[in-house]
This record gives C-alpha cells, sequence and structure tokens, in this order.
C-alpha cells in the first residue's frame, strides 16, 4: 500500500511539473501534450463503448464534434451575426460560461449516442460498425452543409472567435503568473485538461468495478449468457452508447475552445478510425492501457513532424522524399510492429477465465 501510494505521489509531482519543463523547451511541446489530453479523454469514452461493453464503434468522432459545434455556436459571434433574433437579445454573442456549457456538451453528445444506439441494438460486430462509421460520416457532412439555406454551422469555412474558457477571474487564453512562475496559455490548459483527466479515470474506474460495468463485460463476453442471466442488454448497451458519448461531448467543448476554432475538417474518418486504434493498441478495457495508447498515438505522429521538419528530408533527398508521406509510413510501421509483437496491446488487462493448472501428483 505505501508503494503504491509513493508511486502516485511521484507520478503527481511528475505530472504537474510536465509542462514547466516542456515549456522552457517551446510552447509547441507542451500544446502537443495538450493534445494528447484530450485524446486521452476521447479514448477513455470510446473504452466504455469497446472496451467494456464490447460494441464496436466507428462513428464516435460524431459526438466530439457534437461537443466541438455546440460550444463554437454558443461561445462565439456567429449565432448573433446570422440570426437577428439572437443578435437582438446577445447583441455580441451568447458567450455562455463554460460550467453552463460543460455540461450541456456532455448531455446532447450523451443524446446523440442513445440515438445511434437505439436503431443498432440487434446488430453486433461488422455490421455495427458499419452503421456507426455511416453515423460519423453523416454528422460530418451535416456540419458541411448547414450553411444553407440558413447559416447554423457556418458550412466548410468552420466557426471562428471562439471564446476560451474564463474561471474564477483567470482567462486559460491569455498568459499569466504565478508564484513568479510564468504560465503560457497552452499551460494554463494543460492543467484543466489534466483534470478532466484525472476526473474521467476515476469515473472510468467505478463503473469498471460496479455492477453496471460487470454487466457490460458479460455482454461484452457472451450477451445470450447474459440475457439469459437476467440483464437488460437493451437498457445496458444504450447507457454503454450514452455515457461513452458524454466523454466526447466534453472532449468536443475543450478542443473548440483550446483552438478557438472548429471546422468538419477535424471531425473525419481517420480521426475517428485512429480513436479506435488507441484504444486497440493500448489495450482493450484497460484504463492505463487505454492511457498510454492514446499518448504514444497523439505524440508519435507530433514528433515525426518535427523530427522531419528539422532533418528537412526533402531538401536532402532534392524532393524525392516526402516528409507527410513517410511520417505516416513510419507511424504504421510502428502500429504494426506492436500488435505483432503485443497481439493484446501495450498493457492489457489481465486474462480472466482461464483453465486451473493441473495438480501435479506427489
Amino acid at each position: 500500500m505505501k508503494n503504491k501510494l509513493v508511486v502516485f505521489l511521484l507520478a503527481a509531482v511528475a505530472l504537474l511539473v510536465l509542462p514547466l519543463v516542456a515549456q522552457a523547451a517551446g510552447n509547441f511541446w507542451v500544446r502537443m501534450i495538450d493534445f494528447a489530453l484530450l485524446y486521452v479523454l476521447l479514448a477513455l469514452g470510446l473504452n466504455i463503448v469497446v472496451g467494456y461493453a464490447g460494441l464496436l464503434d466507428l462513428g464516435y468522432v460524431a459526438f466530439y464534434a457534437v461537443g466541438a459545434y455546440m460550444f463554437g455556436l454558443l461561445a462565439s459571434p456567429h449565432l448573433a451575426d446570422t440570426f437577428a433574433v439572437v443578435r437582438t437579445n446577445f447583441p455580441g454573442g451568447m458567450h455562455m460560461p463554460i460550467l453552463v456549457v460543460i455540461p450541456l456538451g456532455a448531455a446532447l453528445a450523451g443524446l446523440a449516442g442513445v440515438l445511434l444506439g437505439a436503431p443498432t441494438l440487434k446488430l453486433r460486430g461488422d455490421y455495427l460498425a458499419i452503421v456507426t462509421l455511416g453515423f460519423g460520416e453523416i454528422i460530418r457532412v451535416f456540419m458541411n452543409n448547414l450553411d444553407r439555406p440558413v447559416n447554423i454551422t457556418n458550412g466548410p469555412k468552420g466557426i471562428q472567435q471562439i471564446d476560451s474558457v474564463k474561471f474564477l477571474g483567470m482567462d486559460f487564453g491569455r498568459p499569466g503568473e504565478l508564484f513568479g512562475f510564468e504560465f503560457s496559455s497552452v499551460t494554463k490548459y494543460y492543467y484543466l485538461f489534466l483534470l478532466l483527466v484525472v476526473i474521467s479515470v476515476v469515473i472510468c474506474y467505478r463503473l469498471e468495478q460496479s455492477r453496471i460495468g460487470r454487466a457490460w463485460m458479460a455482454i461484452r463476453e457472451d450477451e445470450i449468457a447474459a440475457k439469459a442471466m437476467g440483464i437488460n442488454t437493451r437498457n445496458l448497451k444504450l447507457l454503454a452508447f450514452g455515457m461513452g458519448a458524454t466523454f466526447g461531448g466534453v472532449s468536443g467543448v475543450m478542443f473548440a475552445t483550446f483552438q478557438g476554432f472548429v471546422s468538419p475538417e477535424s471531425f473525419s474518418l481517420q480521426e475517428s478510425v485512429m480513436i479506435v486504434a488507441m484504444v486497440v493498441l493500448g489495450g482493450i478495457g484497460h484504463i492505463p492501457g487505454v492511457i498510454v495508447g492514446a499518448v504514444l498515438l497523439a505524440v508519435l505522429p507530433e514528433a515525426l513532424r518535427w523530427v522531419a521538419g528539422e532533418l528537412d528530408l526533402q531538401r536532402l533527398t532534392d524532393g524525392r522524399l516526402d516528409a507527410a508521406i513517410l511520417r505516416q509510413l513510419l507511424i504504421a510501421l510502428a502500429m504494426i510492429a506492436i500488435m505483432l509483437a503485443r497481439p493484446r496491446g501495450l498493457w492489457p488487462s489481465p486474462e480472466h477465465g482461464k483453465a486451473a493448472a493441473a495438480p501435479t501428483r506427489q
């Protein structure tokens, strides 16, 4: 017990100091860590659907988009510029506070998750993956085309001038100073994202240990047997979709306020596949593994981008080698190598259900 406490304390100190060390090397590195934390939030939410309940969801990025666009509409001048009614009551835009928008984003994304789950209750495996994939693409296409005849999402141009987080008189969009330390805006967002990740980990751990979590895992292992044992598989599947979607909604809100801009390009199918890869690569159903997978796949592309820029590979090879293509190739090779070496993920959950070892005769 004491050893675990020491490990937790050391990890907490390291996480608190990390952005200050990275900030000394440049805000690029802190920004990269911020995005890694956002992907951890997304991966934890998808792990509820895929890891706990065993429902393959390839459209998870849709809930990310719902949260981001909801915050973009409620915290920017876009609605006031488009609708006279809003402009009359809110001349400069609605600019709702973050403590109101986060629950709204979670609730709206959760509702979208339930609406997605309702018609897919009888689908499994590949069929469920295809339907969820289609749902994710439908949301992206809607966001891309809802600028006519009424301009709601501003289409492919996206929504700009989104507010930064303002809480207790502190503006996360501007640098500040505390105890003699200078904090850039990306460093402030790091601590906000870290707090949300810690809360999400606690929620996921409590869900995993609860009766609901055990029921989800029973459905994942054998849905027919779970139903025979009296588990209401219909309601629990809907709960898994809704609960997982709330994490995506909160992540979308944080993404919008961090970027200050949202557009349909940020919510492509590639993003959804990458989030699934994070869960699978780290270890399906295991919270530490999911975090490791999310951090690795979020940091690796940006680190390789920096390496390619520093080496200036295109100049060294007279343009024969495209740095962007090489970066994607290296990421794909790394993923293939990891899955061949660790088929159950980098940090899989302990295996259950193995037969006991045969007793040895004396």
